[in-house]
């Protein structure tokens, strides 16, 4: 298989379509403003080739912050999109739409993956995904839009979650997820007076969860939003931990960008030396496959602010285009799997 991918700096569709010739999958990669525009247009266009889209920050070598750019895989391909709807209500009532189109493509473990843009309530959705696609083995990454709102075959949806099961008919697919933290010190927390809805922590064993942070980390109030990008949290989750970014103060509690419940046991995280980390991620993947056809990534929006503040995002970029045709967005929240994470990479990658 092989993957296209086209930008345009000024919002053009046609300038970053230019070359796209019997795409057999799509993905839209716009911006909030000209979002609906640009999903009609890519429909006009490409007719009866499956797509999805999502609004936010695209990239290969380039960067286009209010742009457009279009990813596209042809040349040995299999691929079927749609959604899920009502993923603040009940999206597993739509499910019979990805066993339907797993059944389609007749997908496998190693030749076939899930990639999903999705509107919000990120945790719902992706174990109503993984519900199906663990009985397969097939794996998912993904990311939460811009502006609420994805697309789906020349459609714009809100409340939704738009995807596409492809599947690699020469070669094999796999997915990762890169953490650039570790943990600081022997710190573990069981959070209390949590709010599910709002993402809150109240407490952290016991006490009020802004005051912990600020001790710990000796900061003052106006620095905890900033601090997140150092020191988040990560979640116990058997062997594995995700990472939980801190979104604002909320009076003496901590609003996040996911769901903590109560009695989940926290740790406190700090910055390990990314450059090396993402050297050693290419590496992996360089062993894993030593032909590669495509890379796409889902960066998030910390990581990007994180690596553009200290001048490294270009370098980044440049470091990963090493593994060949590599192109992705930057997300509001990275899906892998069953799992929500923040401030991580998730990726995934055709031989």
């Amino acid at each position: 298989m092989r993957q296209f991918f086209g930008m345009s700096q000024t919002g053009d569709l046609k300038e970053a379509v230019r070359g796209l010739t019997n795409p057999q999958f799509i993905m839209l990669l716009s911006n909030s403003e000209q979002f609906e525009l640009h999903v009609s247009q890519l429909q006009s266009l490409y007719p009866g080739v499956p797509s999805i889209g999502c609004a936010g920050i695209s990239y290969d070598t380039r960067i286009a912050e209010k742009g457009v750019s279009v990813a596209a895989f042809y040349d040995g391909v299999q691929a079927s999109a749609n959604v899920l709807e009502q993923v603040s209500v009940m999206p597993v009532k739509y499910i019979r739409r990805l066993e339907r189109d797993l059944e389609k493509v007749n997908g496998s473990q190693n030749d076939t993956i899930c990639i999903d843009f999705c509107s919000g309530n990120d945790a719902c959705v992706l174990n109503t995904f993984y519900s199906v696609l663990r009985r397969r083995g097939i794996s998912l990454v993904g990311g939460t839009s811009e502006a609420g709102k994805i697309s789906a075959n020349g459609r714009v949806y809100k409340d939704a979650a738009a995807y596409a099961v492809i599947k690699n008919q020469n070669g094999r697919v796999k997915a990762y997820k890169e953490n650039i933290y570790h943990q600081l010190g022997k710190y573990r927390f069981v959070a209390s007076k949590t709010d599910k809805e709002n993402y809150i922590i109240g407490e952290l064993n016991g006490r009020p969860a802004k005051q912990v942070y600020q001790k710990i980390l000796q900061i003052s109030e106006q620095d905890i939003q900033s601090q997140t990008f150092k020191n988040p949290f990560g979640k116990v989750n058997g062997n594995d931990m995700c990472i939980i970014s801190i979104k604002e103060v909320s009076g003496n509690a901590l609003a996040c960008f996911r769901q903590v419940n109560d009695s989940d046991v926290l740790i406190m995280l700090e910055l390990g030396d990314y450059r090396k980390i993402v050297k050693n991620t290419i590496q992996t993947i360089h062993r894993d496959f030593p032909k590669i056809s495509a890379v796409f990534s889902i960066n998030c929006l910390f990581r990007y602010l994180l690596f553009s503040d200290n001048h490294y995002m270009q370098e980044y970029l440049k470091e990963m285009s090493a593994l060949g045709n590599h192109a992705g967005i930057v997300g509001y929240g990275e899906h892998y799997n069953n799992q929500f994470i923040n401030q991580s990479m998730s990726c995934v990658v055709f031989e």
